[in-house]
């Protein structure tokens, strides 16, 4: 059933139409362009032609083990949890949500689903096509409401099991009130690392104005520091990323309101960074001009800070330095061979491993980075980024049990079903069999 539910659902957004409707409405409640936006509908439609037909089927695919003796026989099968909930953010409206809530279902979930409010009229509408699309009424809850009144409910409704994706602050909350039975994709400081090989300066230069500001830097996988080869330092990549983020502008949303963020709180970061010695302003650093976003919000011009490698590494100064502003805000250092232990170092002592890139096409450079980091989704390459998850591979972190993934088979047998183990010991005893000594 399901299986056709995706697939009647695919077509449906495969259509202009649908398609333009879905991109507009997204436009409607999160700062986005039309292009960043239109890719949100892309993925979710690939992701339900991908688990069409027999697909879902197969994703409750079971084991069988030769026992002991004649008879016996061990069954490892994917189990569903039952009652479960699902909370997703504000900067995907539709990506995020419909893909964690069709693994749910998928998998034989009775999901209750909260998105936020600001955006949630997103997956009101997907909702109403999935029931076009065959979707038992029933099947999923659906609830709108603020955070507090949802935090009580899964206090008191108890679900098996919350798929979270949000702030880390409200994370690690939840998995204390929810005793663990979480799975999480939280925050993301992502880094980026340009090794010593430089090579398409303007491509290189490309995928880090995208990666740092589209959708104005809010985005779980975001790049929030670049760590520079002093070969690409010493190069014009740096004015071409500045070129590049000059073109950003309102009129099209490609650059636009922060929502979690004011002006004068990321205004205020930056100018705490700007103390530290060595430091200097690269770009940006003012507030956008002639708009009317309302001040609750943020509204900053694409900014980038300069900070030495060795004073980031400071106690007094590494927590400042990686703290993640929800915005169009990125740190940028340099080094040079003899300090990358230096780079691992800073990179370790993160404590939110979701994306990562390593831009180098020197397989020793990539061995050393990738095999002494642990981010979940790491690019590596020449062409490596840090955003556009496409719903073909795996997006989530790494190094922590309550980690999350969402788009793949991996990910959803993960996130939405449990192993249980069946044996079966249907006989016949050995002939002569009698009751033996006891043990």
């Amino acid at each position: 059933m399901l299986g056709d539910i995706s697939n009647k659902a695919a077509h449906m957004l495969s259509l202009p139409k649908v398609s333009d409707f879905f991109t507009r409405l997204i436009q409607r409640v999160a700062p986005k362009s039309y292009q960043q936006a239109l890719g949100e509908v892309y993925v979710t439609q690939k992701f339900l032609e991908n688990f069409s037909g027999d697909q879902v089927r197969f994703l409750a695919r079971s084991f069988a083990v030769p026992g002991n003796h004649l008879g016996q026989q061990s069954h490892g099968y994917r189990w569903p949890y039952g009652p479960v909930a699902i909370v997703t953010p504000f900067n995907f409206p539709l990506e995020i949500p419909a893909l964690q809530l069709m693994g749910a279902l998928y998998m034989g979930n009775k999901p209750i689903l909260k998105v936020d409010s600001k955006v949630s009229i997103v997956m009101e509408q997907m909702i109403r096509l999935l029931h076009h699309c065959g979707l038992p009424m029933e099947d999923l809850d659906f609830i709108n409401s603020d955070g507090k009144t949802m935090n009580k409910l899964l206090l008191e409704a108890n679900p098996r099991m919350t798929l979270f994706t949000g702030s880390s602050r409200v994370a690690d909350k939840l998995a204390v009130d929810l005793k663990g039975r979480i799975k999480l994709e939280d925050a993301g400081f992502d880094w980026k690392i340009l090794g010593p090989d430089v090579q398409e300066v303007d491509y290189v230069a490309w995928v880090c104005d995208q990666d740092a500001y589209a959708c104005s830097g809010q985005k779980c996988s975001a790049q929030s520091i670049v760590f520079m080869h002093e070969n690409w330092f010493k190069s014009s990549l740096i004015s071409r990323m500045k070129d590049l983020a000059a073109k950003r502008k309102l009129e099209d949303l490609t650059i636009g309101p922060v929502l979690t963020f004011t002006t004068e709180a990321m205004l205020e970061h930056m100018n705490k960074l700007l103390q530290i010695p060595g430091s200097e302003l690269l770009f940006g650093g003012k507030a956008l001009e002639n708009h009317s976003i309302p001040p609750i919000y943020g509204a900053l011009k694409p900014t980038a800070i300069y900070v030495p490698l060795e004073e980031i590494l400071k106690d007094g100064n590494y927590e400042l330095v990686t703290r993640e502003i929800f915005g169009p805000f990125q740190v940028v250092t340099d080094y040079k061979d003899n300090q990358l232990p230096r780079v691992l170092e800073a990179l370790e002592r993160m404590h939110a491993h979701l994306t990562a890139a390593v831009v180098s096409n020197d397989s020793l450079f990539l061995q050393e980075v990738i095999g002494k980091s642990v981010n979940g989704t790491t690019y590596a390459g020449l062409r490596a980024r840090t955003t556009g998850a496409p719903q073909n591979h795996w997006f989530g972190p790494a190094g922590d049990p309550r980690g999350a993934g969402i788009g793949t088979p991996e990910a959803i047998k993960l996130v939405w079903s449990c192993h249980r183990e069946i044996i079966y010991d249907i006989g016949p005893l050995p002939s002569h069999w009698e009751i033996p000594p006891a043990t």
